[in-house]
């Protein structure tokens, strides 16, 4: 069973403490920091105005981002799995070749 925490963070100088899973701490922190960066650029633009216009935008260009990725949206579950399938291969060739490095 996983560890629940709270992690601290902080968005566009906004602190905040967010409950994570232990396992997906390095995930959620890499989220924070990909939001901090859009909402800052979208602030620095200086055409927008108020923390919440600017979070409104950022979740409109994250989405925009998300779902023209692959011409209309991808599975990520299809991605994990792929993924998945590539590191078994990987441990497998590694598993018969100790000696590669």
């Amino acid at each position: 069973m996983s560890n629940v925490r709270g992690v601290s963070v902080s968005i566009m100088g906004r602190e905040l403490t967010i409950a994570c899973a232990d396992e997906e701490r390095e995930s959620l922190l890499r989220s924070v920091n990909y939001l901090d960066r859009k909402m800052c650029e979208i602030r620095d633009t200086g055409k927008v105005v108020g923390t919440e216009k600017i979070a409104l935008m950022a979740a409109l260009n994250i989405t925009h981002e998300l779902l023209t990725t692959d011409g209309g949206g991808f599975d990520i579950g299809d991605i994990k799995r792929t993924i998945s399938s590539m590191q078994e291969q990987i441990d497998v060739v590694l598993g018969e070749s100790p000696q590669l490095f």
